[in-house]
C-alpha cells in the first residue's frame, strides 16, 4: 500500500548523485549499472576501455578499485597507476614537455616495474625472484619505499633521462629523503640486453626484471593488474606530449603483452585515442583485448531509475520496493512514468518524456552520455523545488515533477556541456562555435563559410572538426549540418534552416 507524503519532501528525498564518478565513489555501488563492459573488465577479459567523455569510464574504474578485496581473494592484485583524486601523478611528466618517445617508453616500463615491486612488497610475496628484483631496483635508487606516485615518476624520469643520455650520466644515484629528488646516478638497468662484460658488472635489462616480477607473482600464485585512468587530465595543457606519451604507453603495453601475470588495464577517452591514431599507429592493430562503452535507452533509463530507488520515501509513497521496480525494463519504465509526466510538451504526437531527455542530451554522434543525462535530471529536481518555493502550478498526480522543469533544466546542462567539454577540451573551435550564437540550427558549407568568413577549404576542415567532436551532425547525404539540441540553448539558436539551405 502506498504512503502519501508531502510532495516537497518527496522531491527533496531524491538525489541523482554527482555527474562525476570520482565525487561519489562510496555511493556508486548502490546504483551502478552492471553492463556487459563492466563484466568484461571485472572478469579480466579486456585490457583497454575506450569511451566518450562522461559515458562512465571512470565509474567502471572506480568500481574496479572497489573490488580490490574480492579480487585479492581471487589471487589478483590491483595497482592503481594514478592518484584517485587531486593532482594527477602523470602531471610530473609535463615538467619536460618535449620528452622523446624513446624516453617515454622507458619511463612507462620502469614506472610500472616500480609499481609491481611496491605491490609485491606490500603483500609480502617473498621469493628468490622478488629478492633479486628488489636488489636491482635498490641499487638503481628507485625502490618505491612508499613514496607518492608523482615522486616515483620523477625518480624514474630522471633515471631514464640519464640512462638514455650517457653524456649527462653521473657516477651514482641518491635520493633526497625530503623532496624525493634524484641527486646522483648509477645506470645499471638497461633497456636492451647488456653485454657480457656489463652483465658481470651487475647490469641488467628491464625485460630481465619483468621476468623476475613475473616469476615472483607466479611463485606466489597471483596475477597483478596495473590500472590507469585520468590520462586526459594529466596532459590536458600539453597536447603534443599527450599524444607522444600515449603512443609510448601503448608501445609499452605491446611489449608487456606476453607476460601472463602482469596486465595493464587502460581507461581512455575515445576522442583522445582517435587523436593518437589519426596519422597511423601500427601498434593499434596489436590491441585486441579492448572494448568500448555503449549505452542504449534501456541501460540509461536503468541508470536514472536506480538513483530514484535510493529514496526510501519515494518507494514508500508509490508502494514499491527497489527489487520490484528494477525487476524488468517494463517495471522500470512504469515507475519512471509514475514519477515523471508522460510528455514534456503537451499535444498529440509529441515526444514522450524519456525520449525527450535522450534527444536533448545527445551530441552530434547520436550518443547520450550518462554525465549529461544525470545533470539534466539533477537540474529538473532543482527546478521542481524552485517551483514549490514560488507556489507555481503543481504537476498532475501521480507525477512529482512538472513538465516545465525540463525546459528550465536544459539550458543549464547546455551551458555546462558547451563550456566544460567543447570550449575546455577543443579551444581551437571556440571562435567558430561562438559565431553560431543566435543563428539558425541547420546549415550547409556555403552558409557556414559566409558566417565564419572562411574559404571553401577552411570551411570544410572546420566542419569535419566539429563533426568529429560531436558538435555538428551531418544530415543524410545532403551535406547539411545540424546543431544538436544539447548545444542550442547555450547559444540561443533559432530552430530552422539558414538562408540558402535546401
Amino acid at each position: 500500500m502506498s504512503t502519501q507524503l508531502d510532495p516537497v519532501d518527496l522531491v527533496r528525498s531524491i538525489s541523482f548523485g554527482s555527474r562525476v564518478a570520482e565525487d561519489e565513489a562510496k555511493e556508486l555501488r548502490d546504483y551502478f549499472v552492471q553492463t556487459e563492459t563492466w563484466r568484461q573488465v571485472r572478469e579480466g577479459e579486456v585490457d583497454v576501455v575506450l569511451a566518450p567523455k562522461g559515458s562512465g569510464k571512470s565509474a567502471i574504474y572506480s568500481m574496479l578499485l572497489g573490488e580490490q578485496d574480492a579480487l585479492f581473494d581471487e589471487k589478483v592484485l590491483l595497482a592503481p597507476g594514478e592518484n584517485l583524486s587531486g593532482t594527477p601523478a602523470f602531471a610530473a611528466l609535463t615538467a619536460e614537455a618535449s620528452l622523446p618517445e624513446s624516453q617515454l617508453i622507458g619511463i612507462w616500463k620502469l614506472y610500472f616495474l616500480v609499481l609491481i615491486s611496491e605491490e609485491i612488497e606490500q603483500y609480502d610475496l617473498k621469493s628468490e625472484s622478488s629478492k633479486k628484483l628488489f636488489e636491482h631496483l635498490r641499487d638503481a635508487g628507485i625502490l618505491p619505499e612508499h613514496r607518492p606516485k608523482a615522486t616515483l615518476l620523477t625518480m624514474v624520469r630522471e633515471y631514464v633521462a640519464r640512462l638514455l643520455n650517457p653524456k649527462s650520466a653521473e657516477t651514482s644515484m641518491s635520493i633526497d629523503g625530503v623532496t624525493g629528488a634524484v641527486t646522483g646516478f648509477s645506470g645499471k638497468i638497461e633497456f636492451s640486453e647488456p653485454s657480457f662484460a656489463a652483465t658481470k658488472d651487475g647490469h641488467v635489462s628491464v625485460d630481465a626484471l619483468y621476468a623476475l616480477a613475473e616469476k615472483a607473482l607466479q611463485d606466489a600464485g597471483y596475477s597483478l593488474w596495473i590500472v590507469l585512468d585520468r590520462l586526459d587530465a594529466a596532459f590536458a595543457a600539453f597536447p603534443e606530449l599527450e599524444r607522444n606519451a600515449l603512443r609510448a604507453l601503448f608501445r609499452a603495453y605491446g611489449d608487456l603483452a606476453s607476460y601472463e601475470r602482469v596486465k595493464l588495464k587502460i581507461f581512455l577517452r575515445s576522442d583522445i585515442w582517435e587523436n593518437v591514431t589519426d596519422e597511423g599507429f601500427r601498434e593499434a592493430s596489436h590491441i585486441v583485448r579492448e572494448t568500448a562503452i555503449v549505452w542504449d535507452s534501456d541501460s540509461l533509463r536503468q541508470l536514472v531509475v536506480r538513483r530514484l530507488t535510493r529514496s526510501d520515501a519515494l518507494l514508500a509513497h508509490f508502494g514499491r520496493t527497489a527489487e520490484s521496480v528494477l525487476a524488468s525494463t517494463e517495471s522500470q519504465n512504469a515507475f519512471f512514468y509514475e514519477v515523471f509526466a508522460q510528455q514534456v510538451d503537451a499535444g498529440s504526437g509529441k515526444t514522450e518524456t524519456w525520449k525527450w531527455a535522450l534527444s536533448r542530451t545527445e551530441d552530434g554522434t547520436g550518443t547520450s552520455a550518462p554525465r549529461e543525462l544525470i545533470h539534466l535530471f539533477s537540474e529538473v529536481r532543482n527546478a521542481q523545488l524552485a517551483r514549490h518555493e514560488t507556489a507555481q502550478t503543481a504537476p498532475e498526480p501521480p507525477a512529482l515533477f512538472h513538465p516545465k522543469t525540463f525546459d528550465v533544466a536544459l539550458p543549464v546542462v547546455s551551458k555546462a556541456r558547451l563550456a566544460k567539454t567543447i570550449y575546455a577540451e577543443f579551444s581551437d573551435v571556440k571562435p567558430f562555435v561562438e559565431k553560431l550564437a543566435r543563428q539558425k540550427t541547420e546549415h550547409n558549407l556555403a552558409s557556414l563559410g559566409l558566417l565564419w568568413g572562411t574559404d571553401a577549404s577552411q570551411t570544410a576542415d572546420m566542419v569535419r572538426r566539429l563533426v568529429s567532436i560531436g558538435f555538428l551532425s551531418e544530415r543524410g547525404k545532403t551535406q547539411n549540418y545540424w546543431v544538436p539540441f544539447m548545444y542550442r540553448p547555450a547559444l540561443e539558436m533559432i530552430q530552422g534552416k539558414a538562408d540558402g539551405v535546401a
